[in-house]
């Protein structure tokens, strides 16, 4: 689901941020093991509670389609949606949507991943034709693995595939590499003869799962961004742990995702879910983060993500509290962790 879709002129044409203040609001969400506390805030009335404790409301909605929600997103018919990192970058700052990044909710340490048929080493990849969702995170964790040993694309062959069909292409004799996320990949490198040779673990903190929002509407409309943070901490505070409130919180979560309690709880324990305010600042504060979003812009400006007036990996500015990555005067992503810094004070 996590992957790159150009956007049509004509959508971005409809984008209309709001920046006035206003009462109503609305976010999107797809199906993905971060998110899913999106879907249960919504049906346990918690987002509800903290709207109105602002005297605001917030429609909580769920889009089929991971791309949709961010292309609609980015054309103004709501004013935040679940994406990552990269995806923020590549399609509403690339197109001129200043966004802020809200909830550093999690990033991937492990649900994704390279498996080879036969062979128990990345290096083993040179040569072959890897079957990958083309432009999606997975995509950047293969370049950024290539990378570290001294690889690159030139080196293989991507072969652009849907993650609806990479379970059945893997187990043809023809496919021997895969690059995907799970579930598909815990299912794959189940199979015989199967290895996974490199995972999101090896770049922790690098596949950042978010709530991003308009700035503008959050800049105009505070109460909308504590809204959010206190409904998003509450959630995290209700999940976590072995309670009996936790277990049926993450049942109620597998379920609507699609899988049961110990399914979920297998995505879990590849995901570095940040359950305290206080971790997710500590971790958009390092000065990691900066460099994470510059290897992201170069991977990004490579296949041509940041779009045709981009002349190099800083054309869009990237502002995090260790400093600006990019163009200072052309800033549209944004990561700010003052919300979450009010929610690990209490003082939401």
């Amino acid at each position: 689901m996590k992957f790159k879709s150009y956007l049509l002129a004509s959508l971005l044409l409809l984008a209309s941020p709001a920046s006035f203040a206003k009462d109503s609001f609305s976010i999107c969400w797809s199906i993905y093991v971060g998110w899913m506390p999106w879907h249960y805030g919504d049906a346990e009335g918690i987002v509800n509670k903290w709207a109105d404790k602002y005297d605001i409301s917030i429609d909580v909605v769920q889009i089929n389609d991971y791309i949709e929600s961010i292309n609609q997103y980015t054309a103004g018919q709501f004013d935040g949606c679940t994406m990552t990192n990269m995806d923020a970058l590549t399609i509403p700052a690339a197109g001129g949507v200043d966004s802020t990044a809200l909830v550093v909710g999690d990033f991937s340490n492990g649900n994704d991943g390279v498996v080879l048929k036969g062979k128990q080493s990345l290096r083993d990849i040179k040569g072959q034709q890897v079957n990958l969702v083309e432009l999606s995170v997975s995509h950047y964790l293969l370049a950024r693995g290539l990378e570290k040993i001294g690889l690159s694309e030139r080196d293989i062959k991507v072969v652009n595939t849907s993650d609806a069909d990479m379970v059945a292409i893997y187990s043809t004799d023809d496919v021997t590499a895969v690059t995907t996320w799970n579930p598909l990949l815990a299912e794959i490198a189940a199979m015989p003869n199967s290895y996974k040779v490199y995972d999101s673990s090896m770049i922790p903190g690098e596949i950042i799962d978010l709530l991003v929002v308009n700035t503008e509407t959050l800049n105009s409309n505070p109460k909308f961004g504590k809204a959010l943070v206190g409904a998003w901490y509450e959630i995290m505070a209700t999940m976590s742990g072995n309670g009996n409130k936790a277990i049926s919180a993450r049942t109620s979560m597998a379920e609507a995702s699609g899988t049961d309690l110990a399914g979920y709880e297998a995505q879990l324990a590849s995901t570095k879910m940040f359950y305290g305010a206080k971790d997710a600042v500590a971790f958009t504060n390092s000065p990691k983060l900066k460099e994470t979003m510059q290897y992201v812009a170069e991977f990004s400006f490579e296949h041509g993500l940041l779009g045709e007036g981009a002349a190099d990996a800083g054309f869009i500015g990237i502002d995090t509290p260790a400093g600006v990555y990019g163009d200072k005067g052309n800033i549209q992503f944004r990561f700010d962790p003052s919300y979450m810094q009010m929610a690990a004070d209490g003082k939401l």
